[in-house]
C-alpha cells in the first residue's frame, strides 16, 4: 500500500513537472509563431534564440509588487479565483495516458495517475471548474469591464458545453461499436482497435469539437471575455503579477490538456508507427508520438489566433445555437443508427 502511495505520487510529480514546462515552453512557441507569422522574430534576447524567455518571464512575474485594490468585494474569493482556473486543468490530465505500459519482470507499469471508467466524464466535470474560476475573479473584482467579462464567461460556457457534450457522447458511442461491453476510459478507448471507416467518421466530428474547445479556452476567435478592445482586459482587469501568471497558466495548461484529450479520442493517443506496447523502445516512441500529435493541435490553436478575426458576442451565440448545435444533433443521430446497425 505505502508502496503504491509512492509511486502515484512519483507519477504525480513527474506530470507536473511536464505540464509547467510545457505551458512555459507553449508560451515560446506561440510568440515565435506570431512572430512568423507576422513576419517578425518573435522573442530573440533571453538565451540563445530567445530559449530563456519563458524563465525571464517567470522570475519578472515572481518578483513583481502583490497589489490588491482597496475596492476588491471579497479578497478571498479574488485571490483563490486564478487559483482555481489554474489547478482543474492539472487535475484533469490524471486520466489520460501519455504512453502505453512497460511490462519489467512481471510488473506493469501504467503511464497515467488513475484510469476510470468514466474518465470521459471526470475531465468534462473538472474542467467546468476553471469557468468559475473565471467568474468569480471578474465578480469579486467590482469593477464593470471584469463583472462583463464574467458575464460572457458564463454565456459562451453553458452555450458551447452543450455541442461539446453531444459530440462527446457520440465519440464513446462510436468508440464501442463492436467493442461489446461500453466504457469511458481513455485508456481502453485507445487500447481498441477501429476500423479506417471509423478513423474518418472520427475526424468528421474533430472540427466541430476543436471549435468548441477554442471557445471553452477563451481562445482567438472565441477570446470575448477580455476583448482589449471593448473590456480592456475583461475578468483579469484587476490582476497583476502572480495571480495575472495564474490566469495565464490555466489559460495553456487548459489547452494542452484538450489537446491530449482530443489526441487520444481522435488520434489514437499514443499509438504509432514501430510502439510496441510493454517494452522500453515502445514507451519511448508511445510518448514521442503523443507529444508530436499534441504539439501539432497546439500549432492549430496559434494558426487560428493568427488567422482568423475576433468575432462579435452576437455572432459566437449565434453559431452556436444555428450551427453547431444542429450538427452535433445529426451527427449523434447518425452515430446511434450505425452503433445499432454495426
Amino acid at each position: 500500500m505505502i508502496a503504491t502511495i509512492i509511486v502515484i505520487l512519483i507519477k504525480i510529480l513527474v506530470l507536473l513537472l511536464i505540464l509547467l514546462t510545457g505551458f512555459a515552453y507553449l508560451t515560446y512557441m506561440e510568440r515565435k509563431l506570431l512572430g512568423r507569422f507576422h513576419v517578425r522574430l518573435g522573442p530573440n534576447r533571453a538565451g540563445p534564440f530567445g530559449l530563456l524567455q519563458p524563465i525571464a518571464d517567470a522570475v519578472k512575474a515572481i518578483f513583481k509588487e502583490e497589489v490588491v485594490p482597496g475596492h476588491i468585494k471579497d479578497k478571498f474569493i479574488y485571490l483563490l479565483a486564478p487559483v482555481l482556473t489554474m489547478i482543474t486543468p492539472l487535475i484533469a490530465f490524471a486520466v489520460i495516458p501519455i504512453a502505453p505500459d512497460l511490462t519489467i519482470n512481471g510488473y506493469t507499469a501504467h503511464f497515467y495517475i488513475a484510469d476510470v471508467n468514466i474518465a470521459i466524464l471526470y475531465i468534462v466535470a473538472v474542467t467546468s471548474f476553471a469557468a468559475y474560476g473565471v467568474i468569480l475573479g471578474g465578480w469579486s473584482s467590482n469593477n464593470n469591464y471584469g463583472l462583463l467579462g464574467a458575464l460572457r464567461t458564463a454565456s459562451q460556457m453553458i452555450s458551447y458545453e452543450l455541442p461539446m457534450g453531444i459530440l462527446i457522447v457520440s465519440i464513446v458511442l462510436a468508440s464501442n461499436i463492436n467493442a461489446g461491453e461500453g466504457t469511458m476510459s481513455l485508456v481502453e478507448i485507445i487500447e481498441r482497435p477501429r476500423p479506417w471507416w471509423l478513423w474518418l467518421w472520427l475526424f468528421i466530428a474533430f472540427i466541430p469539437f476543436f471549435i468548441t474547445m477554442l471557445a471553452e479556452n477563451n481562445r482567438s476567435p472565441f477570446d470575448l471575455p477580455e476583448t482589449e478592445n471593448e473590456l480592456i482586459a475583461g475578468y483579469q482587469i484587476e490582476y497583476g503579477g502572480m495571480k495575472f501568471a495564474m490566469y495565464m497558466m490555466g489559460e495553456y495548461l487548459s489547452m494542452i490538456v484538450s489537446s491530449a484529450v482530443m489526441v487520444t479520442i481522435f488520434f489514437g493517443g499514443w499509438k504509432g508507427p514501430l510502439v510496441v506496447p510493454g517494452t522500453w523502445h515502445g514507451v519511448l516512441l508511445g510518448f514521442g508520438w503523443f507529444v508530436l500529435k499534441v504539439i501539432a493541435i497546439l500549432f492549430i490553436y496559434i494558426w487560428v489566433r493568427a488567422s482568423v478575426p475576433r468575432i462579435r458576442y452576437d455572432q459566437l451565440l449565434a453559431f452556436n445555437w444555428k450551427v453547431l448545435f444542429p450538427l452535433s444533433l445529426v451527427y449523434m443521430a447518425i452515430t446511434a443508427v450505425m452503433v445499432a446497425v454495426a
